[in-house]
C-alpha cells in the first residue's frame, strides 16, 4: 500500500512567493509603459548651469518654450550657476529618472576634463537626448591692433614674451575655445580671466588683452559697432550672420583649431527610452517650428540635426576631445 506523500513544510508559502514575483515581473512593464505615455505628469524642470543670458541659457528658452506648448505643460527654466556648471549638472544627475527634470547644457565634457572630482559620474549619470544646435565661436581683436588671424599668429610666434587672451573664466567656451586656436596655431599667449563675457569683451576694446574667442550672443553688437574686428570664424563654412568673416581653415589654420561649442538636453540616467524618445520627438519638432528657427538664427546657431544614439556618441567624444586639449595645453583643473 503507497504511503501518501506528505506536504513539504513551506511548500505553499515558497509556491506563493513565486506566483507573487511573476505578477510582479509582469506588472512592471506595464507600469513603464504607462508612465512613458503619461509623461510628463507634471512642470518640467529645465536647469541651466550658465547664468541668465548666456548662449544656453537663450537657446534653452527659445526651444523648451516651444516644447512646453506642444506638450500642454509648464515648462520653467532655472538658471543654476557655479562651479564651472557643476553644480547645476550635479542637480540633474541627483534628480529622479522620470524625465521631469532636464539638463540644458553643453560643457559636461568640459567639466569632465577640467575637474578630476565631481560629484557625479559624467558618462554613467546622464542620458544624452539631443542637441539644440552649435554656435561657432568667432576670434576678435581691436581694430587697431590686428587687421587678420595671421597677423596675431605671426606675433603670437615672434614676440618672445606671447599674447594674451581674455576669457568668460576658466573652462568657459571662450577659454577652451582660445586654448584650441592657441595650441593648434603654435603660439603661446597667456589666460586672463574673467567672471563673464562682457569683461572678456571691454579687456579688448581697451587694448589690454590681445584677443578673445566669443560667441556671437557676447561679441556681435561690438563687432557691428566696429568696436571689434572679427578675425575668424570657428566653423567648417562661413557663417550666415558674418558672412565677410573666414573659418579658421581658410585663414590658415588646421581644423584642428575649431571648438565646437554646442548646447542640448540630458536626463538623469536610468530615465525610461521611451520617455527620452519623446522628448526627443517633441524637442526636434519646436526646432523646426519658424520662429524658432529664425530666433537661434539671429544668435548664429547653426542645426545639429541627431538621433539620441548619435548625440551620446558625440557627447563622449567632445568629452574625450576636451581631455586631450586639457593636456596639450597644460590646463590645471580649477579645483
Amino acid at each position: 500500500m503507497d504511503t501518501p506523500r506528505r506536504a513539504r513544510p513551506g511548500a505553499p508559502v515558497l509556491f506563493a512567493a513565486i506566483v507573487a514575483a511573476l505578477a510582479l515581473g509582469s506588472a512592471a512593464p506595464r507600469d513603464a509603459a504607462a508612465q512613458s505615455a503619461d509623461w510628463p505628469t507634471r512642470t518640467l524642470t529645465v536647469i541651466v548651469p550658465p547664468g541668465a543670458g548666456s548662449a544656453s541659457d537663450i537657446m534653452a528658452r527659445v526651444v523648451m518654450e516651444q516644447v512646453g506648448r506642444q506638450l500642454g505643460q509648464t515648462v520653467v527654466v532655472e538658471n543654476r550657476p557655479g562651479a564651472g556648471g557643476t553644480i547645476g549638472a550635479n542637480a540633474v544627475a541627483k534628480a529622479p529618472a522620470d524625465g521631469h527634470t532636464i539638463l540644458a547644457f553643453g560643457a559636461l565634457g568640459t567639466a569632465h576634463a577640467l575637474y578630476p572630482k565631481l560629484p557625479y559620474d559624467t558618462f554613467k549619470d546622464f542620458a544624452a537626448v539631443i542637441p539644440f544646435g552649435r554656435q561657432p565661436l568667432v576670434i576678435v581683436a581691436s581694430p587697431a591692433k590686428y587687421k587678420t588671424l595671421q597677423d596675431l599668429v605671426a606675433a603670437g610666434r615672434t614676440r618672445p614674451e606671447g599674447l594674451n587672451f581674455s576669457s568668460a573664466g576658466v573652462g568657459s567656451a571662450s577659454h577652451f575655445g582660445a586654448e584650441r586656436l592657441r595650441v593648434a596655431g603654435g603660439f603661446k599667449a597667456q589666460h586672463i580671466p574673467f567672471k563673464g563675457a562682457a569683461e572678456a569683451v571691454t579687456d579688448v576694446i581697451a587694448g589690454r588683452s590681445d584677443f578673445s574667442v566669443q560667441l556671437f550672443t557676447t561679441s556681435l553688437p561690438q563687432i557691428r559697432d566696429r568696436q571689434l574686428v572679427a578675425l575668424a570664424v570657428g566653423a567648417e563654412a562661413r557663417s550666415a550672420v558674418l558672412p565677410d568673416v573666414p573659418t579658421l581653415v581658410e585663414a590658415g589654420l588646421p581644423a584642428e583649431a575649431v571648438y565646437p561649442f554646442y548646447s542640448g538636453l540630458f536626463v538623469p540616467a536610468g530615465t525610461q527610452r521611451a520617455i527620452v524618445d519623446r522628448l526627443h520627438r517633441e524637442t526636434a519638432a519646436a526646432l523646426q517650428v519658424p520662429a524658432v528657427k529664425e530666433r537661434l538664427a539671429t544668435l548664429g546657431v547653426e542645426p545639429m540635426a541627431m538621433t539620441v544614439d548619435e548625440f551620446d556618441r558625440f557627447f563622449r567624444q567632445d568629452a574625450e576631445a576636451a581631455v586631450s586639449l586639457v593636456k596639450a595645453a597644460g590646463i590645471k583643473p580649477a579645483f
